[in-house]
């Protein structure tokens, strides 16, 4: 009965959706603040790359929607993307769109389903309703976003909401970014919350002819860095393909349905691996991935996902070639501040929207009998990728595409780069000290995206002394993400007594 009664209440949210977007265009009265959609925009609008990034917050308390509406009509909605609905711009007479300012009507973005508090299995309940929003779409009528309320009690959190944004909106660090700047210190309610510094430069010791060698070697790898990762892009874009594992994905993907995972790691024992290593908190999650996706692979390729293994033994083959496509901002992402100045001013006046380029990650796959060895490969793969102009080409070279063939055809190179990849990978700087959004405490936060052809995306998000591990699957790819999801904390658990054992 609590499973019908919960199916129910997912087919009431969808109904509610299917009215509010009969009512969007209706509500919609246009403004004279327009703006022309970027081409990275436009890429996202294409029906294969049509993305929607979904964000899952835990709350330390029940969700108080009045106190949510105030909160959001303060920050959210005087963000201008989220007031803005595409239209054609009939003036070029290009089929071209633009961003038009609208009067947004709340309601219409707020999706709260009926819910028994004390109904069975609460946390498999949220988990099948962020999977059932991968079925559906926004409504290109009212401004694409809408946030869930999910007034049930889960093992972490006393109540879920879950944000769903089209990635035409912006690049996901950007718009994570955003949310956060809706927050505030739950300490200190007028404070905005407190991210880690990033790492600065060192500076290069030595003579001036040290140092000018030094300069000439590193503009040399920097050159032929940059020729290799260019020309495997090309050639990815081309026919170079991945490998085919049990976790590369199908023609028809990026249209299926994903099941979205995560667990919770320890942020202290991610940066005890750092310290030892001397490596960067990012290499040691690229080496948990690594050592993760190893065992998992181990147990699908021996006896098929169902049966328990010995997944010690090897049995993969040795020349597996499996990679990742990380998007790169090109340009800074604003810090909280200032975006919360923006809203406070309720205008566009700094660098936002879709400007990325991407990087294809290689991971070694293969069965080691020193744990650390994956963080090294890691490492040393990483390094790598930071002295390539990669990222920059990649965002050039489509720029180019669209102005001379089109968007269409930029479209269907980076469908085809990523089609010919296995995954996509992204890890996320969250606060260090408990944020409350709207005056409620936020307990996690798990990110993930849809809508791309990928079976499996892995996102890494910390907050406070914990990292959130997000999985985004295509079941009929992965079958058992919660062992995918075990496979890879186990890992870091092996990592990290590996690091004990060498103490």
């Amino acid at each position: 009965m609590e499973l019908m009664d919960g199916m129910g209440s997912r087919r009431g949210a969808l109904k509610q959706l299917k009215t509010q977007s009969e009512e969007g265009m209706a509500n919609a009265v246009l403004t004279e603040d327009e703006e022309p959609l970027s081409p990275a925009t436009r890429l996202f609008l294409q029906p294969r790359l049509s993305c929607y990034i979904v964000a899952v917050i835990g709350s330390g308390k029940r969700v108080d929607v009045d106190v949510i509406k105030k909160g959001l009509e303060d920050t959210l909605l005087r963000h201008p993307r989220f007031t803005s609905i595409q239209v054609l711009d009939e003036r070029k007479g290009s089929g071209q769109h633009k961003w038009v300012r609208t009067n947004v009507v709340l309601e219409n973005h707020l999706v709260i389903p009926d819910l028994d508090p004390e109904m069975e299995s609460p946390d498999k309940f949220v988990e099948d309703y962020t999977s059932d929003l991968t079925k559906t779409t926004l409504d290109m009528s009212k401004p694409l976003w809408e946030l869930h309320i999910l007034n049930v009690p889960t093992a972490e959190a006393e109540a879920t909401a879950i944000f769903r944004i089209h990635h035409s909106l912006g690049d996901g660090i950007s718009l994570i970014s955003l949310l956060l700047a809706c927050t505030r210190k739950t300490t200190e309610p007028n404070s905005l919350p407190s991210m880690p510094e990033r790492r600065k430069a060192v500076s290069r010791k030595g003579g001036f002819v040290l140092r000018f060698l030094m300069s000439i070697w590193w503009f040399m790898r920097l050159v032929w860095r940059s020729v290799v990762d260019i020309w495997l892009f090309l050639a990815t874009g081309a026919c170079y393909k991945d490998s085919e594992t049990p976790i590369k994905g199908t023609e028809g993907v990026g249209s299926r349905p994903k099941r979205i995972v995560h667990c919770t790691l320890s942020l202290d024992d991610v940066k005890m691996v750092k310290t030892a290593m001397d490596s960067t908190i990012n290499d040691v999650f690229l080496g948990v991935t690594s050592a993760g996706l190893s065992r998992y692979l181990n147990r699908r390729q021996r006896h098929g996902k169902d049966k328990a293994v010995d997944i010690e033994k090897q049995s993969l083959p040795s020349n597996i070639r499996l990679r990742a496509a990380v998007f790169v901002n090109i340009r800074p992402t604003p810090g909280v501040h200032a975006l919360h100045n923006m809203m406070e001013k309720d205008k566009m006046d700094i660098k936002w929207g879709n400007r990325f380029g991407y990087v294809l990650l290689p991971f070694f796959v293969g069965q080691r009998d020193d744990p650390l060895d994956y963080v090294r490969k890691a490492k040393a793969i990483a390094d790598k990728k930071k002295l390539s102009l990669e990222a920059f080409f990649t965002f050039s070279f489509s720029t180019v595409i669209i102005n001379a063939m089109g968007i269409k055809a930029a479209a269907d190179l980076a469908y085809k780069v990523l089609s010919n990849t296995t995954m996509s990978f992204s890890n996320i700087v969250g606060p260090t000290e408990e944020v409350s959004l709207c005056g409620h405490p936020m307990v996690y936060l798990a990110p993930s995206v849809y809508g791309h052809p990928h079976a499996l995306t892995v996102h890494f998000v910390s907050y406070l002394n914990k990292v959130k591990m997000v999985l985004a699957v295509d079941e009929n790819v992965v079958p058992d993400p919660h062992q995918l999801c075990a496979d890879l904390a186990d890992s870091l658990r092996l990592i990290k007594d590996a690091v004990i054992a060498r103490q």
